[in-house]
């Protein structure tokens, strides 16, 4: 530890660490930097204080984790065998499992107290080990609650404020001497429970039904209740001492005697391995990277598929946020998931910055110009920035359609779906994954186990997968697979490159799985075309504004409709720009029957005209114009002829357009100059939005070099608190811990003749804001009302002003070594 004196207090331990023993705790406990703590004593308080020693004790292992609760029930100061004997007991049930468990405790058990002790949860020697004091007081037992282990209070603890009469009945029943003093009482007691032949003697004389209510008790809860008249064998344990009264209708079995039966064991199974991650299946590891490309790239197509239907403007944001349960609905059906698969898509496409609301009034969600970045990507960097999106969203898209802590429903894409713990869950999932062989699909069930052995106390206690972290690993899994991280349930070589080198070798390595972008289709006679793989951009655009997709998957099928045709005709296409662009991009000749569609709605389309009136129709053809008014389906139109050639309309141009498309017409709109409005899909997108930000779990995890500062600024500030100084000329000694003060020429004096020597001063400080503190400065010149000087604490070059230091003093010889 540095020094042969024992530390007294953790403060010393901690004063005793190197700088990299001291790093090492600000890298565990990132907590304890905000803000730089002042000196080590700071350091040490900070390190104490309860939600600090919480949020350490969550991010222990299972077997660090049991040897703090064993700690916590020992006697204090524990010695390192007493508490190797907690965890592997008196050797009463000794056997060759035993034996081999014993011997795995003992092999783990130096690694977890020096991770005890990395982490300033225990301090002290071997011999002396002190578990710090917030720490014993939560998982210690007391009075009213039972440890983590299931023990009780101790004797002593079980029975203060015992009538002493009570305490002599106790020791009369034992068969214990009497004795009036009733510390010697507990004592007495308290030796009969630790002795292990008096207790098998005494237990041996119970009566076998008092047995089995110690068997009910001995591993926890250790509480009981009792009536005012309670059976033979209560009253028996409760004569002998064995039950002892916490209050008028409850009784403890205190730990002495628990542990007796538990053969001095605090934990009826310690765990110092973790739970073997293993596999279900055994895959070619080839077969998982093609599974996984092939699941990636229809990750990218799903998600392209998503923002590409709400290019126009998508559905409406609900007044609590989200999207309403109509909307999910609606957007599975189009995407041809269940409603939680849907969600993940919209989830995933929003954490990667790609969809976001677009703030107006009649607020809806719309792709945002991150998206036509991205849509030019190649699909497997397309692929790279979605996965490593997907990795760093704390927004849990599994949660959607459950409930908050009030009761209200969750819904995607709305508040209240932030879990900090998901990245950190995700990678772990992942990093088990990787452990194994190539091609090596895991047991989900032992997956789970790991991970709760890794954070028992950050999930539920119950273990039954249903605690917070547990469930994130479930969807982790599920979710890995959708976007092929995973492929069929095996970790991909893709991914292994995303976790160890980064997005750019991953998409390096999926670019040869992934198959190259067609640029041709095969046209068939029943006005469908079949693209036999993924297309180039250019082609699937206008392929996907000429036609509708009927079914997709390693071939996409698309089909030609009236309604299809005016779509790209509306986007500015002609019909000859159609007829050439099929012909160009078919690998079979272009049928008739679609050359006679394109035709004939090319023929009728844009022979009616609408405009804003509040909206007209003008049509050279009075007898189409005739047709239209005598139809019954235009009176909600309220259409009223204003020439031979134009009708005005009581509705607004984009209902009229679309009420005579209801009609069977292909009207087009025009502009007040009378131009016809070309449509191009694609064109509403948000305002530059960037990417929700994850919600952290707790404080960053600093990085080497501020970690570094903080430990100079740490030992400085420690040094300015505990160096030894000489009293100021004409001064009494300053109290240990509060500012110097001398007169403004004795600080003057001291701090020129410091300058010339070369020595190094001790000051009290007052900055701008009125914060004081103390420091140990090497004056280099002083003039003009300032001391230019190497400050120890900052450890760099400062300026102060003389009327800002409230005194000094100088430092003691031996301090100046």
């Amino acid at each position: 530890m540095g020094t042969t004196t024992p530390p007294r207090t953790l403060a010393e331990s901690l004063r005793a660490r190197d700088d990299e023993s001291l790093a090492g705790l600000l890298r565990a406990r990132p907590d304890l930097l905000n803000p730089v703590p002042g000196d080590i004593t700071q350091l040490a308080t900070r390190a104490g204080t309860r939600a600090s020693v919480v949020r350490a004790l969550e991010h222990l292992d299972k077997f660090a984790l049991q040897t703090a609760e064993a700690l916590a029930v020992a006697a204090e100061p524990t010695p390192y065998g007493t508490l190797l004997a907690l965890l592997t007991g008196d050797g009463r049930d000794d056997g060759e499992h035993r034996d081999d468990a014993d011997a795995a405790i003992a092999d783990a058990l130096p690694g977890a107290l020096a991770t005890l002790r990395e982490q300033a949860l225990v301090w002290g020697e071997d011999e002396r080990l002190r578990l710090v004091r917030t720490a014993r007081e939560i998982l210690a037992p007391s009075p009213q609650h039972a440890s983590p282990t299931g023990l009780g209070p101790t004797v002593a603890e079980a029975t203060s404020g015992m009538s002493p009469g009570r305490l002599q009945e106790i020791l009369a029943a034992a068969g214990l001497p009497a004795t009036h003093d009733p510390v010697s009482a507990v004592a007495a007691l308290s030796a009969l429970f630790t002795d292990r032949a008096r207790m098998g003697e005494l237990l041996d004389t119970a009566p076998a039904e008092a047995l089995s209510v110690l068997d009910r008790l001995v591993w926890g809860p250790p509480y009981g209740e009792v009536t005012p008249n309670p059976t033979p064998p209560v009253k028996w344990l409760r004569d002998h001492g064995l039950l002892l009264p916490v209050s008028t209708r409850t009784v403890v079995l205190p730990r002495e005697a628990a542990l007796h039966l538990r053969a001095g064991r605090a934990h009826r199974v310690p765990e110092p391995r973790p739970p073997v991650v293993e596999a279900i299946a055994n895959r070619d590891p080839q077969a998982v990277d093609s599974a996984a490309a092939g699941q990636a790239l229809l990750a990218v197509n799903t998600v392209e598929e998503l923002l590409k239907s709400w290019n126009g403007g998508g559905p409406a944001i609900l007044r609590a946020g989200g999207l309403s349960v109509r909307e999910l609905k609606k957007t599975a059906a189009a995407l041809e998931v269940p409603e939680q698969v849907a969600a993940f898509w919209a989830e995933l496409a929003y954490a990667a910055g790609l969809l976001a609301s677009d703030g107006e009034a009649d607020e809806r969600y719309a792709p945002t110009p991150a998206y036509d970045d991205w849509a030019e990507l190649p699909a497997q960097e397309r692929w790279a920035a979605l996965a490593t999106a997907w990795l760093a969203a704390t927004r849990v898209s599994g949660l959607v359609g459950g409930q908050d802590a009030k009761g209200r429903p969750l819904s995607a894409l709305g508040p209240e779906l932030d879990r900090s713990a998901a990245p950190e869950v995700r990678h772990r999932v992942l990093a088990l994954l990787a452990a194994l062989e190539p091609g090596t699909a895991p047991d989900p069930e032992t997956v789970l186990a790991r991970l709760r052995w890794e954070r028992p106390l950050r999930g539920a206690s119950a273990g039954d997968g249903t605690d917070p972290r547990s469930r994130i690993a479930l969807w982790t899994l599920n979710e890995s697979e959708l976007l092929g991280i995973t492929g069929r349930g095996a970790l991909a070589t893709h991914t292994r490159a995303l976790l160890d080198a980064g997005p750019a070798e991953a998409a390096a390595l999926l670019a040869p799985l992934i198959p190259e972008p067609l640029d041709h289709v095969l046209l068939q006679a029943d006005l469908t075309a079949v693209a036999p793989g993924p297309l180039e951009r250019p082609l699937a655009d206008m392929l996907s504004a000429l036609a509708d997709i009927e079914s997709k998957g390693g071939a996409t099928v698309y089909r030609f409709t009236p309604g299809s045709v005016r779509r790209a005709l509306d986007a500015g296409q002609s019909a000859a720009d159609l007829h050439a662009f099929l012909a160009a991009h078919s690998r079979t000749p272009v049928p008739q029957p679609l050359s006679y569609l394109i035709d004939d709605v090319a023929r009728r389309h844009g022979h009616l005209r609408i405009g804003a009136a509040s909206s007209y129709v003008r049509c050279d053809d009075e007898a189409v114009l005739n047709e239209i008014l005598a139809d019954r389906r235009s009176a909600t139109l309220r259409l009223r002829r204003l020439a031979p050639t134009a009708v005005a309309a009581q509705v607004d141009p984009a209902s009229l357009l679309e009420g005579l498309r209801d009609m069977g017409y292909a009207p087009a709109a025009e502009s007040a100059e009378g131009d016809v409005l070309i449509t191009r899909a694609g064109a509403r997108r948000t305002p530059p939005r960037t990417a929700p930000v994850p919600v952290p779990e707790g404080p960053p995890v600093p990085d080497d070099t501020l970690l570094g500062a903080a430990v100079r600024a740490i030992r400085a500030g420690d040094t300015a608190a505990t160096v030894a100084r000489k009293d100021a000329p004409e001064s009494p000694a300053a109290p240990h811990g509060t500012l110097p003060r001398t007169t403004s020429a004795e600080t003057l004096a001291t701090v020129q003749a410091a300058a010339m020597t070369g020595s190094a001063l001790w000051i009290g400080y007052v900055n701008a804001d009125g914060a004081a503190s103390q420091r140990v400065i090497a004056p280099v010149r002083v003039e003009g009302g300032f001391v230019t000087a190497y400050d120890h604490t900052a450890d760099e070059v400062r300026t102060y002003p003389l009327h800002r230091i409230t005194g000094v003093a100088e430092l003691a010889d031996d301090a100046t070594a």
